[in-house]
């Protein structure tokens, strides 16, 4: 072990002084080193060697290690303000140094020669680490890694060479984003764009970033953006016809969408982009909404699917790009928690290279009110990430960094983030005015030329001729004004590639997903099968034997034990399953037990993966404690994997209120904003059983609010095999809706809540379920939905009120009216009809139902449930009990 790795000049200098004192207080491995260290001042006085000069020497090492670490703190990386020519923590005398020493030379440890004058050491570290880029790395605790970046930095001093190759494509591609964005300006004066002016420097770096990902063998990248500066960033470098982007603009684009559709700047686009080489590399923008951040977590979902389809080494070939603005990537949670998730096993994608394009403001907030860190990038060093900040007016730097920072991630598989610091040519969009609020800034804005231009005569110096300059900056604004002119293209939609095979559209319809009673007791048995010398729990051992028993007897599967033979029955057919969530391997009751533990060893047995056909894949992971990130990145899964059941499971229902941004925008909204649809399923826990208003509701009523137009399943099924079909259905169907699931707590382990192996083996889910009884008998007619049903049941049986009928709506949404009519219609002799619930009566299902029963009925059934409140449940055992007994007492009333 290197104990200089990482140490700092002061913490060795302290305990040096404490071993001086008294070495006991010191590890052995540092007295050795401090022994050594005496043992060698004494042969370097022996030597003649003053130890004034060692002391030198061994300040050059400090003021190495010094401009590594804090040479970004000097660097002149801010196009607005005058570069700094000093920092009090690296000049001379702060390490006992002073001009008479430049021309000494010295034997540096750790640096690129052995011997090298103060001179040649001081500027190769301030050309290094002081000009138009500054590097964050020290805080990298592996040494290798920090070794692999002074590598690659300290001998070219962060400037490599450029061909003129090279320097003519950067100056292209400076142009085109440019003078995009002044045609775009002239021509649609007012409009929102969200220009890209003052950052242009982004399009030379992605498009060097896009070559230079296809040499080292990515196939596929997934970009995810705000919208400053996506319209550009899809004309540049994605190639989105132009044609399509002025049509959008003019709003004269053909009506070949079904939906709402989004504004031009939240849009994605995906294509297959030549390289300059030759070859093509697949290029993905992921839609997103105006929550700047939440696109985030859905794109490293989106390329954890790419790479798990392809298999090993899937991560060096998809690449996960994230383009951020300063305000949001300091502001936003989300941003940390995707950094979280990046090193976890079952959410990790080899890497994210982030690029933070920094405006120094967030639409009129300065840094000084938008964040407490010094750089807007702080976030990212809790994944130990390096940081490189780049001048965003120097597009070669900009270039080499992002070249750089893409070898660095194929290389250790983590994400490393680049700061371009530039500024914001006009306010938060076109039609603001920023100097009601900076008028200082903007006054330097102002007068900033733009940088295709300073690079221009930079190559025009070096001696490229000014025809070559000024030639492709107008065919380029030729190529501008004939889109302009031309009608739109035809482009994919949201229905191509592996999603040729699904329906765009919801349709009703009874989809038989019966098993076999024989496939089912084989199951349960490999199932309850654990490989020999494993021990398990006693009572999880308990639990296998009796799911195993309950199939061989054909009765009692539980709720647990039902879900498990779904996933078991899908995988045996070869449907792969991902299930996540916080505890979901265990479940949060306790009911799934999806992953077994030695408890001996701790070694996890997992059976589902040993019943699946050859190609599917069972994966149950046990997320980080966040709803918001995992839940994006689980949309972005399904939307890759639509053959796949891809599973959410919140640890309380309304736990998943802090991922309302995914739920809203992405899952309820994306097919009609977008036309991209998701299969995602969320298991919801929902229940009343006295524990509160955090434990109780999954606020069934939010979801149904977000009903309309076929756009997702809300279901809450009462039975196990109800479930079992449910899951099996959402693979079946011809086509792709979200599914939310209300599932149960306490009916868990509830004595009656139990199928039959029957009810598994032939059948469907039943979206309305009947009665079962003597329908002639029945006076009363009572609806409902969920776990309220066992509580009626058991209470009609125990009154002997066989003149009240129990009819129960699982399909909240779509509802399906049709087979409600049918069933209703049954009940000739009813003479009242009443909705029973739990929830208070402004939430549940009741709000969303009570017109749509009305309009069925031809009148409004009678409410009974709990009066409406603030929040949800009480935190009363005792008054719970009283509450559910009225209920109770005024429906059999």
């Amino acid at each position: 072990m290197d104990l200089l790795a990482g140490a700092s000049p002061e913490f060795i200098e302290s305990l040096y002084l404490q071993w001086r004192d008294d070495p006991a207080v010191v590890s052995a491995e540092w007295r050795a080193f401090f022994s050594g260290f005496e043992a060698g001042r004494t042969e370097v006085a022996e030597a003649g060697l003053p130890l004034e000069m060692a002391a030198k020497q061994s300040a050059v090492d400090s003021l190495i290690y010094r401009y590594r670490d804090l040479g970004h703190l000097l660097a002149c990386t801010d196009p607005l303000s005058p570069c700094k020519l000093e920092h009090p923590e690296l000049i001379l005398e702060r390490f006992g140094l002073d001009p008479s020493d430049l021309d000494r030379t010295f034997r540096a440890r750790r640096f690129l020669k052995k011997e090298a004058t103060l001179r040649e050491i001081l500027d190769t570290l301030r050309e290094t680490y002081c000009r138009s880029v500054g590097v964050e790395f020290m805080h990298i605790q592996d040494p290798q890694e920090r070794t692999w970046l002074m590598e690659r930095m300290e001998p070219v001093r962060n400037r490599p060479p450029f061909s003129r190759r090279e320097q003519l494509r950067i100056l292209e591609k400076l142009q085109e984003a440019a003078l995009f964005e002044e045609f775009l300006h002239r021509k649609f004066m007012g409009q929102k764009r969200f220009s890209l002016e003052g950052g242009e420097s982004i399009i030379p770096m992605l498009d060097a970033l896009v070559e230079r990902a296809a040499a080292t063998g990515v196939t596929d990248i997934v970009l995810g953006m705000a919208h400053r500066g996506r319209l550009n960033v899809l004309a540049t470098i994605f190639g989105k016809p132009l044609e399509n982007i002025f049509s959008e603009f003019a709003d004269n684009l053909p009506l070949g969408f079904v939906g709402d559709g989004d504004v031009k700047y939240h849009k994605g686009f995906s294509c297959d982009r030549e390289l300059s080489g030759g070859g093509h590399i697949h290029l993905t923008m992921a839609f997103n909404p105006s929550h700047l951040e939440a696109v985030d977590p859905v794109v490293e979902g989106k390329c954890r699917a790419r790479q798990d389809a392809l298999g090993a080494g899937g991560d060096k070939r998809v690449l996960p790009i994230l383009i951020h603005g300063d305000a949001a990537f300091a502001g936003q949670g989300v941003v940390a928690e995707t950094f979280n998730l990046s090193q976890l096993e079952g959410y990790r994608t080899g890497g994210t290279l982030h690029i933070v394009i920094n405006n120094q403001i967030g639409f009129t907030t300065l840094p000084a009110d938008a964040r407490s860190s010094r750089y807007a990038t702080d976030v990212a060093k809790m994944v130990a990430a390096p940081v490189f900040h780049v001048h965003g007016e120097d597009p070669e730097a900009a270039v080499h960094v992002v070249r750089l920072a893409l070898e660095h991630r194929q290389a250790f598989g983590r994400d490393v983030v680049v700061e371009l610091i530039c500024y914001r040519r006009h306010g938060h969009n076109e039609g603001d005015e920023p100097f009601f609020t900076q008028p200082l800034m903007y006054g330097r804005i102002k007068d900033r030329p733009p940088v295709h231009g300073m690079y221009g005569a930079k190559l025009a110096e070096a001696g490229v001729s000014r025809d070559e300059i000024d030639g492709t900056a107008a065919a380029y604004a030729k190529r501008l004004e004939e889109a302009l002119a031309d009608p739109p293209r035809s482009v994919p939609g949201g229905f191509e590639g592996k999603w040729r095979q699904y329906r765009n559209d919801y349709t009703p319809l009874k989809v038989e997903t019966g098993v076999g009673g024989e496939p089912l007791r084989d199951l349960a048995g490999r199932l309850a099968a654990v490989p020999a010398g494993f021990t398990l729990h006693p009572k999880v051992a308990a639990i296998l034997a009796r799911r195993r028993d309950a199939a061989t007897q054909g009765e009692g599967i539980d709720w647990g034990n039902a879900e498990t033979l779904a996933y078991a029955t899908l995988l045996a057919e070869g449907t792969s399953i991902r299930l996540s969530g916080e505890d979901s391997r265990r479940g949060t009751f306790g009911h799934r037990h999806a992953a077994l533990h030695d408890m001996t060893s701790e070694a996890t047995y997992v059976p589902l993966s040993t019943v699946a056909a050859s190609g599917a894949l069972f994966n149950a992971w046990d997320s980080m404690l966040s709803e918001f990130a995992v839940l994006g990145f689980e949309y972005g899964y399904s939307v890759e994997a639509p053959e796949a059941l891809v599973i959410w499971e919140a640890q309380f229902g309304d736990f998943a209120n802090g991922a309302q941004v995914i739920i809203d925008q992405f899952i309820a909204g994306g097919e009609s904003k977008w036309e991209r649809v998701s299969g995602l399923v969320m298991l919801l826990p929902h229940g009343f059983e006295g524990q509160g208003a955090e434990h109780s509701s999954a606020r069934i009523e939010r979801y149904l609010q977000l009903c309309a137009d076929d756009n997702m399943q809300v279901v809450y099924p009462t039975t196990p095999a109800q479930l079992f079909h449910l899951l099996r259905r959402q693979v079946k169907e011809p086509f792709r809706k979200p599914l939310v699931v209300f599932t149960p707590k306490s009916l868990l382990r509830h004595p009656r809540c139990v199928s039959r192996l029957d009810e598994l083996a032939d059948g469907w889910f039943r979206e309305i379920v009947p009665d079962g009884g003597d329908v002639d008998k029945a006076r009363r007619l009572v609806l409902c939905s969920g776990k309220v049903y066992y509580d009626l049941l058991e209470r009609r049986e125990r009154e002997g009120r066989g003149d009240v009928a129990i009819v129960r709506i699982e399909q909240l949404y779509p509802l399906r009216a049709d087979l409600l009519r049918e069933e209703l219609a049954s009940f000739r002799e009813a003479k009242e009809i009443v909705w029973v619930q739990e929830e208070p009566k402004n939430m549940g299902a009741w709000p969303f139902l009570r017109p749509l029963l009305s309009d069925i009925l031809g009148l409004e059934p009678r409410y009974v449930g709990r009066p409406e409140n603030d929040v949800p449940a009480v935190g009363s055992h005792r008054r719970h009990g009283m509450e559910q007994e009225r209920i109770l007492t005024e429906v059999f009333g």
